[in-house]
């Protein structure tokens, strides 16, 4: 918003040049008007005295504060302006209270208008009437700046502050001032207001006004890293040693990476002596500038020396770089085609690194997940034959950015050819990495990895559930019934992996669901003869499946086999439901066999199980309206029999 409302303020408004309208231009009609007043051809006198200020009454000054004092209250934002406007511009203040109300309630609107109102009357209460004003004003007034992420005004408001000795505690406005300057890309603005608060508070010596270790960092990245001035950072060191202000690690970083860019190596090893003395252990934060000011001067021999050195003086511990680091590194390595040089440094820190160090800290996994990062995994699988070529030790770190990619991106075929090579160099992958490998495979129906990775995952994972149920419940949604028959026949001995009944019906369903009654059937036998017992919902999978293939006799068959598990006992043998009950009745009506049709309906009531009478009585009309019983009593007494009982159950002979 301010780099459109502010495009000359920036330019020019901040300036202190005659041609410039002051900064108290908001008591002109116009607010912060730029142009000048053309030359009047009126007689100088005349527009002299029109600029005189008007000698205001007291009654007068106590009824615009007073109007003042209302409009704040009632947020009447015109009439409470206009009333400023006319104390100030005729010399009066409202009191402190009214001013700073005034001025916090400007800055609060966050609309162009009101922050230039906010911005002209604090700059005129500085320069007229300092001691109106209250620091937390200020930084109200700053934070504003900060929600409408402009620069140049809060940059002026702080000049502003110096030049009218108006000295206001650092901590109370430096932090706000360096989130502004991060946010607008201003770090070497803040730098100068840096150097100036550093003056003050020496020359003046007021200790509020030094800059705490934040600041000193801000200036000193201005200086490394923008204008990679080493006169101008290690000027900053010294005002820092003058304040009594030690640096810190990350002090210490930023003349890293400006010596490296450099190529001052003496200056290095003083500063890592001077790491040493000042009794910092850690030197990660050292290492990584030194790695990326090698990497901008494109000094690649020295970034691997460097990653290695820090190794060596780690005991082979991992330096923990950042992934911004690694992907530097990788960065600079590409643009001068740098496979070899990447393979050949992952296989010298493999040399040094620990052999307990873990597979996700190690070098070689921050230079591939970088890669991955950077979307480079096929050149990060180039490194990895490159290293083979090399005849380096290829350690588990390196695979598994990659195969994390090839499983985010689905190249499952990849993945597993990858697992394979893994498995063949003696290592291991997690159960974890499997899962994700065997989700991402099912997901994009490569079962055929899917399972060539399970396969792999049975020769060193103990806990194999999770990708079993993962594989199943994908080839359920997908509707192949026939891999899931394969693969349960495969892994059903493996003591590892819980397959029970429930696995078999879904098979059962699946087939019967696709009309392949023959493939459901010969399920169900495998099912039989490795002795899994069939349920309620084996048989209801089995009679629908009959139903649908109009074969009722198969249902007339299963009946057979079903009454002889019914028990009383609702915790042993099959579980003789509603469900069963009307699949039975409805299947065996519809196939005419009405003796086993009354052995189901007295079984019902034995066990007390609601029968809907209705469908059956439809069922027969459908199936059997010509059906007559005299023509029965001929043939079989028997079905006769059983004919007549159904008729009088349903009400058929009423």
């Amino acid at each position: 918003m301010w780099r459109r409302v502010f495009p000359l303020l920036r330019r020019r408004s901040f300036s202190t040049t005659p041609e410039i309208p002051t900064l108290y231009s908001f008591l002109q009609p116009t607010i912060f008007a730029l142009k000048k007043t053309p030359p009047s051809t009126t007689n100088p006198a005349a527009t002299t005295n029109r600029q005189t200020p008007k000698i205001l009454t007291q009654d007068h000054i106590t009824n615009l504060e007073s109007t003042l004092h209302k409009s704040l209250i009632t947020n009447n934002t015109n009439e409470a302006w206009a009333s400023f406007k006319s104390l100030t511009s005729n010399s009066a203040f409202p009191s402190k209270s009214l001013t700073n109300s005034l001025i916090t309630h400007l800055s609060s609107l966050n609309d162009t208008i009101n922050l230039k109102r906010a911005f002209a009357s604090i700059v005129y209460v500085i320069e007229k009437n300092p001691k109106s004003l209250d620091f937390e004003t200020v930084q109200l007034f700053l934070g504003s700046m900060v929600r409408a992420n402009t620069a140049a005004p809060a940059f002026a408001l702080i000049k502003c502050m110096f030049k009218n000795r108006f000295f206001m505690p650092f901590r109370l406005w430096g932090d706000i001032l360096i989130e502004i300057s991060r946010k607008n890309d201003k770090v070497i603005a803040f730098l100068k207001v840096f150097e100036e608060s550093c003056r003050i508070a020496i020359d003046e010596k007021l200790d509020f006004m030094k800059p705490d270790m934040d600041a000193c960092n801000v200036a000193l990245e201005g200086c490394c890293c923008e204008l990679e001035s080493v006169s101008e950072a290690e000027k900053v060191i010294e005002t820092m040693s003058v304040l009594g202000i030690k640096p810190d690690e990350l002090s210490f970083g930023f003349l890293a990476y400006l010596y490296a860019l450099k190529g001052f190596q003496d200056k290095i090893i003083e500063l890592n002596g001077l790491i040493s003395g000042f009794g910092f252990s850690n030197k990660r934060l050292f290492f990584s500038y030194l790695i990326r000011g090698y990497v901008k001067s494109g000094s690649f021999e020295a970034v691997s020396e460097t990653i290695l050195r820090s190794l060596r003086e780690q005991g082979g511990l991992d330096m923990n770089f950042s992934e911004e680091t690694y992907c530097q590194v990788v960065k600079g390595f590409m643009k001068d085609g740098g496979i070899k040089g990447l393979a050949n440094l992952i296989i010298e820190a493999q040399k040094l690194e620990s052999s307990t160090i873990a597979a996700d800290k190690s070098t070689g996994f921050g230079i591939i997940s970088a890669c991955v990062n950077l979307r480079l995994s096929d050149k990060a699988h180039s490194i990895v034959d490159e290293m083979d070529a090399q005849g380096g030790s290829v350690g588990l770190g390196v695979f598994l950015p990659i195969l994390k990619a090839y499983c985010k991106e689905y190249r499952t075929a990849e993945a597993t050819q990858l697992v394979m090579d893994i498995s063949n160099k003696g290592l291991q992958l997690d159960e974890g990495s499997y899962d994700a490998l065997i989700e991402a495979s099912m997901t994009s129906q490569d079962f055929q990895s899917a399972f060539t990775l399970f396969r792999d995952m049975r020769e060193g994972i103990a806990e194999l559930k999770g990708s079993y149920l993962t594989i199943m419940t994908g080839l359920m949604e997908k509707q192949r019934p026939e891999l899931m028959a394969a693969f349960l026949d495969e892994i059903v001995e493996d003591p590892r992996v819980e397959v029970k009944t429930h696995d078999w019906n879904s098979i059962i369903h699946a087939f019967c669901k696709a009309g392949r009654l023959e493939d459901a059937k010969r399920t169900f036998r495998r099912m039989t003869f490795l002795q899994f017992e069939s349920n309620d919902q084996t048989y209801l999978s089995l009679i629908n499946g009959y139903v649908t293939a109009e074969k009722y006799f198969g249902v007339l068959m299963l009946w057979n086999e079903v009454k002889r598990k019914v028990s009383p006992d609702k915790e042993k043998g099959i579980k003789f439901d509603q469900s069963l009950v009307d699949a039975f009745l409805y299947a065996m009506v519809k196939g005419g066999f009405f003796d086993a049709v009354m052995q189901v309906v007295e079984k019902s009531q034995e066990m007390k199980i609601f029968v809907d009478k209705w469908r059956y009585k439809q069922a027969f009309m459908e199936s059997h309206k010509k059906l007559k019983v005299s023509k029965l009593r001929k043939r079989n007494f028997r079905k006769m029999e059983a004919l007549i009982a159904f008729k009088n159950w349903v009400g058929l002979n009423a």
